[in-house]
């Protein structure tokens, strides 16, 4: 079988904050199970938002034209990971800026090369201290189901204001430990379902 990997992408300015911990949850079971894991951090960086000069669908190459920021890694990490990570505070009741800038660019580029996202397991995750996570999570799940991507169940939500108060959240936490099992057999049954049979 083959080495299966997922990236997940933080959109937190806060490195180690509520949605680092919520996401950190998921990628222990998938390290569990053997699955490599790589957390990306997108908040707090400068991420240029999508300027829809369409440059993308000219050049064909899986990359935006705007190479001045991480957006081309990341979108290079998606493309070659088997399942997709996404979580974000509630930053006024969306996503973060950074977040929201990544995937609407990552989305166009995908478009213009005829969809690599598509059938990658994917999980929204999203931290909140009282309003917007649905809208949160709303607009992550747009983006993993337009791709074509595969949700593997309802989106993890953690409840926290100041760092750390996530963890007191039990219900938030043994979702995000379920999510993380959950991707971990999609790969798995995905990835024994496309190996040869043997022959005797």
């Amino acid at each position: 079988m083959k080495r299966l990997n997922v990236v997940a992408f933080n959109g937190s300015p806060r490195r180690d904050g509520n949605t680092s911990i919520l996401i950190r949850r998921i990628l222990d079971e998938l390290e569990n199970e053997g699955i490599e894991t790589d957390l990306v951090q997108v908040g707090g960086q400068m991420i240029r938002g999508c300027t829809d000069c369409r440059r993308c669908f000219e050049n064909k190459d899986l990359r935006c034209v705007v190479d001045d920021d991480i957006v081309n890694d990341c979108i290079e990490k998606m493309v070659e990971a088997d399942g997709i990570i996404l979580g974000s505070p509630v930053y006024f009741l969306d996503v973060t800026s950074e977040m929201k800038a990544l995937i609407d660019r990552a989305g166009v580029v995908a478009r213009a090369n005829d969809g690599p996202f598509r059938r990658k397991a994917a999980i929204a995750a999203a931290a909140v201290r009282r309003s917007g996570a649905n809208h949160t999570v709303d607009t992550l799940l747009h983006f993993m189901l337009y791709s074509g991507m595969t949700v593997t169940g309802a989106p993890v939500i953690g409840i926290g204001r100041d760092i750390g108060d996530v963890r007191r959240d039990e219900e938030g936490i043994a979702r995000a430990k379920e999510a993380g099992k959950n991707m971990a057999w999609l790969l798995k049954t995905i990835a024994s379902a496309d190996q040869p049979e043997e022959t005797i």
